[in-house]
């Protein structure tokens, strides 16, 4: 991540819906996701979120859409929820013309510390389609692990996008934050 430009993270608003929905869909979805390395592309079509979606999880109380911004530009977006002592974490974005860029690591250690800090969560779970391997990978280095739990993929409901295969599913990740 370059050092000539700050970074500054804030909690979304119901003015960032659009900005949000744009960066999220940019980032999974369609041939402008295949500038980075964390498109769906080959595995969903259709939309990854909508407004309404996107409006329901900033007005949640237990939740929170954690915006990364440099020069004024909302660059990465990533929602975290209150479940119990543990948090979800999803919808996370990096625009992505920046993915590898380390601003991805910033916003997880953000999310990480929202967690913990802020909420006294003991964990960081969340769910990843079972065939993103390098993602998965990923989230490995930076010490998460399979729970050996599945959840199957919403097929049917478009609002988690229209699946390319019959096979997906989710596997549920985890972090301690202990």
């Amino acid at each position: 991540m370059s050092a000539s430009i700050a970074v500054a993270f804030r909690p979304a608003t119901a003015a960032d819906v659009s900005a949000i929905v744009a960066l999220v869909e940019s980032a999974y979805r369609g041939d402008a996701s295949r500038a980075g390395w964390t498109t769906e592309a080959d595995l969903l079509e259709g939309q990854r979120t909508d407004a309404e979606g996107v409006l329901a999880l900033i007005a949640n109380p237990l939740g929170r859409i954690v915006l990364l911004e440099r020069a004024g530009s909302i660059d990465a977006c990533a929602h975290v929820e209150r479940q119990g002592d543990s948090c979800y974490f999803g919808m996370f974005s990096v625009r992505p013309t920046l993915q590898a860029s380390g601003i991805g690591n910033a916003l997880l250690a953000e999310c990480e510390r929202v967690a913990r800090v802020e909420w006294s969560c003991r964990a960081l779970h969340m769910t990843v389609i079972h065939v993103r391997t390098e993602l998965i990978a990923w989230y490995e280095r930076r010490g998460y692990r399979a729970t050996g739990e599945s959840k199957p993929f919403p097929y049917g409901d478009p609002r988690f996008g229209l699946p390319k295969r019959d096979d997906l599913e989710f596997i549920i990740l985890a972090k301690s934050l202990l």
